[in-house]
């Protein structure tokens, strides 16, 4: 896998959650972003024609090191990619109560709705002793994250509850409650998450205690060699609205960018089109397979729009 580094033309992403020390440590450390070279177009039903080794077909975006599984997935079907992380996760101002809520309280679930919020809790239910909790996820790909800690947790820890479709709204709607009595929910979640699942799980009557335990802020700096390259594929791929607006806020102007989005599922792809941008594809169900499919159909629209040109 080649490798390139250009640290003497980035271009700066300011957060407000930056300082200036912290971005003299990014100016100085730069920007690395891996391009997975194409495999051959015969082992793929998307031709990769109107692509060169120096263009590459889709954008990976996720915060850094978090793409190897779509990388390689995408390989598989022969497809190149560029690595530019988009967004970096930092603690929230709940992060430190999470441990000692755990360590205080019993809850009937705890709701978690994406790996990094899993990852999180998992730090802090760690650090409480590992108490017995019931978890519910909004999908498989956060499930998964638990399957490490569920097989050494001696039954402490249960994942017991996935919705019928990974939304928020339907595991609001779905999520089972107690005969008789109050349910009690804990949401470790992004500080930048929408009020959805406690407004609807509170609307059925559930007691909800919600945590900001990290956020989710752009990348400070991204290297102008890369983003020309990024500029080109003709698919970008976001797995999350922050990402979406993270690049949108790099190219600044929406309407000079036409190229294919393909989102990890429909939240991002509402938020991709709220923000202007066309050509969006999704999964049903939010997912690694449903993500490589989607990018698939997006490449294949790409090169059927520019067969004919």
């Amino acid at each position: 896998m080649a490798s390139l580094l250009f640290p003497s033309s980035l271009l700066s992403l300011q957060s407000p959650f930056s300082s200036p020390s912290s971005q003299v440590q990014c100016l100085k450390r730069g920007v690395f972003a891996s391009i997975s070279p194409s495999v051959s177009s015969s082992s793929s039903s998307v031709p990769s024609s109107s692509t060169s080794n120096l263009i590459p077909q889709v954008v990976v975006t996720r915060e850094r090191g978090k793409n190897k599984q779509i990388i390689k997935a995408l390989e598989k079907h022969g497809i190149s990619s560029l690595e530019l992380p988009l967004i970096q996760h930092s603690r929230g101002p709940d992060f430190d109560r999470l441990s000692s809520v755990l360590t205080d309280k019993c809850f009937d679930w705890i709701i978690i709705t994406s790996p990094e919020a899993a990852s999180v809790f998992l730090e802090a239910w760690k650090v409480a002793s590992s108490p017995e909790v019931k978890v519910g996820v909004v999908g498989g790909g956060t499930a998964r994250v638990f399957e490490e800690a569920m097989q050494s947790a001696a039954g402490l820890l249960h994942v017991a509850f996935t919705p019928s479709k990974a939304t928020g709204k339907l595991l609001a709607s779905e999520l089972p409650e107690n005969v008789g009595r109050r349910s009690s929910v804990l949401y470790p979640a992004s500080q930048k998450a929408s009020n959805e699942i406690e407004e609807g799980l509170s609307r059925r009557g559930f007691e909800v205690l919600r945590l900001n335990t990290y956020t989710t802020v752009p990348v400070q700096s991204v290297d102008a060699m890369l983003l020309q390259q990024a500029l080109s594929a003709p698919v970008l791929s976001v797995a999350s609205p922050s990402a979406v607006r993270a690049w949108l806020s790099l190219i600044q102007n929406s309407e000079q960018w036409s190229n294919y989005v393909a989102c990890i599922g429909e939240t991002t792809a509402s938020a991709a089109r709220r923000q202007g941008l066309k050509n969006v594809y999704h999964p049903d169900q939010p997912g690694l397979e449903g993500w490589v499919e989607s990018i698939r159909e997006a490449l294949a629209a790409h090169e059927g729009l520019h067969r004919f040109k």
